[in-house]
Parts: structure tokens; C-alpha cells; sequence
């Protein structure tokens, strides 16, 4: 693993960690954006748990490459998923 993927992957799990733990909690400031677009709780909640599972896979990924690969395919289904819910909305 480069220092560049290593650098991305220690940046990127203390953002999604934090903000996928307030999803699920469906903390106020989380839920009134998502209200505003329309979003669903549960839906949001959905989210917020992908977002746990991308920042738990970056860090796993640090220790295998296949590991890292799975991370960005539920990084990329929590974006996707995100963007078709507030697209809906």
C-alpha cells in the first residue's frame, strides 16, 4: 500500500465514522437536512450505517488490498445511494 492510499484511508474513516454513528442515531442536525430533502429516517439510517461500514473497511484495508476494494464499493453504494434518495426526494 502506497503512503498516498494510506494517507486517504486515515483521513477519510474519522469523517465517515462520525457522521454514519449521528445518521443511525438520527441525531437532530443530521435529521433536519435529510427532512428537508424528503429523505425518509429509516433511509437515512441506511446511509449512516454504510457510512460505519466504509470507515470500518478503510481502516481493514489498510491491512490487505481486496479489503481496501470492498471498502470503496460501499463508500460508492452509500454515495449512490445518498444522491438516488435526495433525487427521489
Amino acid at each position: 500500500m502506497t503512503t498516498a492510499q494510506t494517507t486517504r484511508a486515515v483521513a477519510l474513516s474519522p469523517v465517515f465514522l462520525p457522521l454514519g454513528l449521528a445518521k443511525t442515531a438520527a441525531m437532530p442536525f443530521m435529521r433536519q437536512p435529510a427532512a428537508h430533502l424528503g429523505m425518509p429516517p429509516d433511509l437515512h439510517r441506511v446511509i449512516g450505517t454504510l457510512e460505519i461500514a466504509a470507515a470500518a473497511g478503510l481502516l481493514l484495508g489498510l491491512a490487505s488490498a481486496p479489503r481496501g476494494v470492498a471498502a470503496a464499493v460501499v463508500t460508492l453504494a452509500a454515495l449512490a445511494h445518498a444522491g438516488v434518495a435526495a433525487a427521489a426526494g
